[in-house]
């Protein structure tokens, strides 16, 4: 039996997928084989030794201590793409706010309130929150994964110029994009070129070293819109482009009191993924990755460890967590055989210092022969499944 610790709550949808012969879901385990959350912060947790993963029913992974869970050993799952029509929708809504100031006009209305003929009085004062349209204008789209390849689609429907930049981005992600989305030659053009930027990176410190440098030559009257991570920029970055003209408005999804009354912040509160579509994608997908690892030790979507799946042919399987250095499966195989372990099935895969292998076996495990593979050094965890 399995105990999994929520430490939000999670969509009901996805709990169900987790058979009660095998898991027990409750907020208050103490000593849990598997975390789902949502948003709550883990830096500080206690990462008991029965701990093995961590399922996000989200995307971003900033409230995980994802370094200190590789170097236990502890697999660290994300959900990518699980809310990503969610945000698409949101960033359609937060171009309009962007470019018509349909926020402030909509706060003037409500302090109408015991205004005789308010109705004149609009039509008096509407000009004041006029703004562009978007066709025809040039958006840059920052990020075309899961979310920002969507987002440059619908742009292009909503017949804008669109240009975007990710020189990492993945084959799936490319079949997925327009054709009539163009190549940026580099961030830098975005901000230059654009009247908008739709951002959809991690928060990385090269990230947002080069937004700095970006944001500093953008091209005056530059709209950004920010539904990916509200460190990016510095606030007082956006105050300063703010102020000399650089941005004429700033639509974020993250907002922190150095944002709060600004007129030309829109704030919105990190509604992005807050639909019930998504809330149920999320948490069906993260308890679909916890179950095949904590079951059959197959990883898909882990932050830490490569993606490795095998198809168990063999009733017995061998899952270790190792570090990416020189020989260490060459001894682990050779280790095998030594302490007569017969590998019949055999996968590996590797991500940056990190490493996952499974061994299929005809035979059990010898539980002596496992605690010497524990001892290789490089060695993080070994299950026996």
């Amino acid at each position: 039996m399995f105990n999994i610790l929520t430490l939000n709550k999670i969509a009901k949808v996805g709990l169900d997928r987790l058979p009660s012969d095998k898991f027990t879901c409750a907020d208050n385990h103490a000593d849990p084989d598997g975390v789902i959350l949502r948003s709550a912060d883990m830096h500080g947790f206690e990462l008991g030794g029965n701990l093995k993963a961590i399922a996000r029913a989200g995307a971003g992974t900033n409230n995980i201590p994802v370094d200190a869970c590789a170097e236990a050993g502890i697999v660290v799952f994300n959900t990518p793409g699980a809310n990503a029509n969610a945000v698409k929708e949101l960033c359609l809504g937060a171009l309009v706010l962007a470019s018509r100031d349909v926020y402030g006009g909509m706060a003037w209305v409500q302090s109408l309130q015991g205004t005789e003929e308010v109705a004149k009085a609009v039509e008096k004062g509407k000009s004041n929150y006029v703004g562009p349209e978007l066709k025809g204008k040039k958006i840059g789209v920052l990020g075309l994964g899961a979310i920002g390849a969507p987002v440059a689609n619908a742009a292009y429907a909503l017949d804008m110029e669109v240009y975007g930049y990710d020189p990492f981005m993945s084959a799936e992600s490319a079949w997925k994009l327009s054709r009539a989305v163009k190549p940026a030659p580099s961030l830098n053009f975005l901000f230059s070129e654009c009247d908008h930027v739709s951002l959809h990176i991690p928060s990385t410190p090269d990230n947002k070293a080069q937004l700095k440098e970006a944001l500093a030559a953008a091209k005056p009257g530059l709209r950004i819109i920010n539904m990916a991570r509200g460190d990016l920029f510095s606030n007082d970055d956006i105050l300063s482009a703010l102020s000399d003209g650089r941005l004429a408005r700033y639509v974020t999804d993250f907002p922190n009191e150095g944002m709060l009354g600004h007129k030309d912040i829109v704030c919105i509160p990190h509604l992005g993924a807050s639909t019930p579509e998504s809330e149920d994608n999320c948490a069906v997908m993260a308890a679909d990755e916890l179950q095949d690892y904590l079951v059959n030790g197959n990883i898909a979507n882990s932050v830490n460890f490569p993606n490795v799946s095998m198809a168990r042919e063999f009733p017995h399987r061998l899952c270790v967590a190792h570090k990416n250095v020189p020989n260490i499966l060459n001894t682990l195989t050779s280790a095998c055989g030594v302490n007569g372990i017969n590998i019949e099935n055999m996968q590996n895969k590797s991500k940056k210092d990190y490493a996952y292998t499974l061994l299929d076996s005809a035979t059990p495990f010898d539980s002596d022969a496992v605690a010497k593979l524990e001892g290789i050094e490089g060695i993080l965890r070994i299950r026996v499944l």
